[in-house]
């Protein structure tokens, strides 16, 4: 049997495929736009963008796509299956999640869900059996769930290393409200990666048997399923390089976790359950624990008693040309301490053409640069400094919606209109519909 040109012209088909249906599109939109509420997030808070919104998408799009064909051939090794049918339930409930959350824009919760609901029908056969609602049952049913299981723990698989490689690129300075009402430094780690899928066709569809012993079913014949991963993390504690890390490092244990109980599941199928209570549970875990290390840690990007510490620096500025980092101190400009923002812009224009900085590293050893101005620099060299604890604009530290992306809302609000929002809560406006008795 020709198995390499009978892949082939199966690759080709799910291809164009691929390029028919909306919900690649559909995906690549998403992400655009998250990327411009992004660039907007920054102007509005630092006023100025560390990130071009075209240059992110296209560099999302196309690891996306190697990381697609990575996981692809993982699961068609294993005989990961899905249906035609499979694809569109699970497009429908994550755009269905989508609307709730954009952190359940992911197929542990889909997919979980799915589990859920196929337990839970499976304790009454004859119900909804007539009409469009019995097909969508029946459907639902013939999921093969622990395949599917499987696909979720190799996307996550795929998205530890996407974190591990990208989070810290992509993470956006923040001015967050800390504890006891003072104005802190923050970043926001947020990325969605488009990853394009070819999946073996169910077995018994018409189609040949695989040349290996797969763990799980399959045939030759191959079917696309476009897919969104991402995460979404805030740190107020750490660099966004060591909060990138740590995420990573649980999304790879959560997905070795999550891979194996699926396993289990398609040779005892009573752990099908489990494993989709697993894929859920275990998914909000993470992220419970997150912010609760988060609420429980010191903040980091507050300024000492002497000098300024360094939020974020913009990409090719004169403060990068210097190798100053995201953490270190400021402790002197041009000969004079700084222990105010505002001091930083007026040592650089004592002498306007020259500067000379001493910056205090994380280890906490002083090191001592100069540079030349020139016309066009930034004010600041292109360092962002962290916010005073009087800053007048903040950002409720919670994640972003579904609305706020396609409408821009960022999200930011200034101080006096919290307070404004504040009194207007306390005093809540009678009304004067209400029914009397």
């Amino acid at each position: 049997m020709n198995v390499i040109p009978e892949l082939l012209g199966s690759l080709g088909n799910a291809v164009l495929h691929l390029l028919t249906q909306p919900y690649y599109y559909i995906s690549l939109l998403f992400i655009a736009l998250y990327y411009r509420w992004q660039v907007a997030l920054e102007r509005k808070l630092v006023h100025v963008k560390l990130h071009s919104w075209g240059k992110e998408t296209w560099r999302t799009i196309w690891t996306g796509l190697v990381m697609g064909l990575l996981v692809s051939l993982a699961a068609i090794l294993l005989g990961v299956s899905l249906s035609g049918t499979a694809v569109v339930i699970l497009w429908i409930v994550s755009l269905l999640l989508l609307l709730v959350r954009v952190r359940y824009l992911c197929f542990a919760y889909s997919i979980g869900l799915l589990g859920i609901i196929q337990f839970m029908i499976s304790f009454v056969p004859g119900a909804w059996e007539s009409g469009g609602a019995g097909e969508v049952i029946r459907a639902v049913r013939e999921l093969d769930m622990p395949a599917l299981l499987a696909l979720a723990a190799l996307l996550h698989l795929a998205e530890a290393l996407l974190v591990r490689l990208q989070g810290a690129k992509l993470a956006s300075p923040l001015f967050l409200e800390g504890k006891r009402g003072k104005v802190v430094g923050g970043y926001q780690l947020q990325a969605f990666w488009p990853l394009p899928l070819f999946l073996l066709i169910p077995a018994g569809a018409g189609i040949g048997d695989l040349p290996w012993h797969p763990l799980l079913g399959g045939g030759l014949g191959l079917v696309s399923l476009p897919v969104i991963i991402g995460f979404g993390e805030m740190t107020q504690s750490m660099l966004p390089r060591r909060k990138a890390a740590r995420t990573s490092g649980r999304l790879l244990l959560y997905s070795i976790v999550l891979l194996a109980l699926s396993l289990l599941a398609a040779w005892w199928s009573p752990l099908t359950l489990l494993a989709a209570l697993a894929a859920v549970t275990l998914h909000e875990g993470l992220a419970w624990y997150s912010a609760l290390e988060e609420r429980t840690s010191s903040p980091f990007f507050v300024h000492p008693q002497h000098g300024l510490k360094v939020l974020a620096v913009l990409p090719g500025s004169p403060a990068q040309e210097l190798g100053i980092l995201p953490g270190e101190v400021l402790l002197k400009v041009n000969g004079t301490l700084l222990t105010r923002k505002a001091q930083l812009h007026e040592a650089l224009r004592m002498n306007p053409a020259f500067c000379k900085l001493e910056v205090q590293n994380a280890e906490g050893e002083s090191k001592y640069m100069q540079r030349a101005i020139y016309d066009g620099d930034h004010h600041q060299l292109g360092i962002i400094l962290a916010p005073e604890t009087d800053e007048d604009l903040t950002i409720q530290a919670c994640p972003a919606s579904i609305y706020g992306i396609v409408g821009m809302k960022t999200g930011a609000r200034s101080k006096q209109r919290q307070s404004q929002e504040a009194s207007a809560s306390a005093f809540p406006a009678r009304n004067t519909n209400a029914e009397g008795s």
